[in-house]
């Protein structure tokens, strides 16, 4: 155990370049993933939510009551902001269709695990990132279709009740178990959630191989464009998660947590709802994908930036990243 742990804790220091080095094998040499079929993307994706409600706690929820504030900034701030961007950077770059719903579908989804890995190694509020992460998640069956419909109406045919069906069956099924293992058999959990940063990443980089082998011609035939919006995507959702931080005169801790919460999506929620909402549009995939491999990438320049940002020492507990046994779970 004490072995899988050990290269479990590899895994999640080095998952950046892990997912880089399987993203850029799969992109040009595609024949040594395509063994990796694209229907496992949804249970890859279940995989991690479950390792995600292993490292539940009913804790993580009562932030919700105890600090309504935060939570409820940060729910409106990855609702309103994200989807935002991605639609006028869509307007602006004047994308196709298929891809203008690919862009738009990661900005609809909820952050991921990613997000809470990134607030603790950018020594932020943890507490504050596992709620925002799990609160949205728990909302996104209903606003994310919503928003999608919302913002594609006149564009592309928008099946939301299959993405509302997906999600449910993909994230909140999964996460539900997970939370009530983790519940129940507290004991059994805890010999297992070291392992789980390993578990997660490997699922994730099967996820970003089946993706981007199998789309690897589309996504080098759309050039630099789609990258450029990803890029300016997520980079535009780190700045205005900071940005509100700062305007909300939060501590560094909650700044950190909310940029960090509000620029990273679950990037393979929205490649598995790409199949599903928009089955005709293949390039709606290819969003997603790129958003995978670069927000891991940009995440961990993120967090060696906001590492140096010293914490005030004015700040309550409350205020520390005192979860982070929670946080190196996921």
């Amino acid at each position: 155990m004490k072995i899988l742990e050990k290269i479990s804790e590899f895994f999640g220091k080095f998952m950046a370049i892990i997912v880089l080095v399987i993203a850029v094998l799969a992109l040009f040499v595609p024949k040594s993933c395509l063994w990796i079929q694209t229907k496992w993307i949804n249970y890859l994706l279940m995989i991690v939510m479950f390792g995600m409600g292993l490292t539940l706690k009913l804790e993580d929820f009562k932030l919700v009551f105890t600090r309504p504030k935060d939570i409820i900034c940060g729910c409106l701030a990855q609702f309103i902001i994200m989807p935002a961007l991605a639609f006028f950077l869509s307007k602006i770059f004047n994308l196709d269709p298929a891809l203008m719903a690919g862009v738009i579908l990661v900005g609809t989804c909820p952050g991921g695990t990613s997000s809470n890995v990134i607030t603790y190694l950018s020594k932020g509020d943890v507490a504050l990132s596992v709620g925002m992460t799990s609160v949205n998640t728990l909302l996104a069956p209903i606003l994310t279709p919503a928003i999608t419909y919302l913002l594609l109406r006149t564009t592309v045919n928008v099946d939301a009740m299959a993405m509302f069906l997906s999600i449910v069956k993909v994230v909140i099924v999964p996460i539900g178990l997970g939370f009530l293992i983790n519940k129940f058999f507290g004991k059994f959990t805890q010999r297992i959630v070291k392992i789980l940063p390993m578990i997660s990443v490997i699922a994730i980089c099967l996820i970003v191989a089946a993706v981007v082998s199998h789309n690897s011609a589309k996504i080098l035939s759309t050039g630099a464009i789609v990258f450029v919006i990803v890029i300016l995507h997520n980079l535009l959702g780190y700045g205005c998660g900071f940005g509100l931080g700062k305007l909300l005169h939060l501590t560094p801790a909650k700044t950190k947590a909310l940029s960090v919460e509000i620029g990273m999506q679950n990037s393979g929620l929205a490649t598995s709802l790409a199949g599903t909402a928009f089955p005709t549009l293949a390039m709606a995939t290819v969003p997603g994908a790129i958003f995978s491999v670069w927000h891991n990438i940009s995440g961990a320049i993120l967090a060696n930036i906001y590492n140096r940002w010293a914490v005030e020492e004015t700040e309550t507990p409350e205020d520390a990243p005192a979860e982070e046994d929670t946080v190196s779970q996921n």
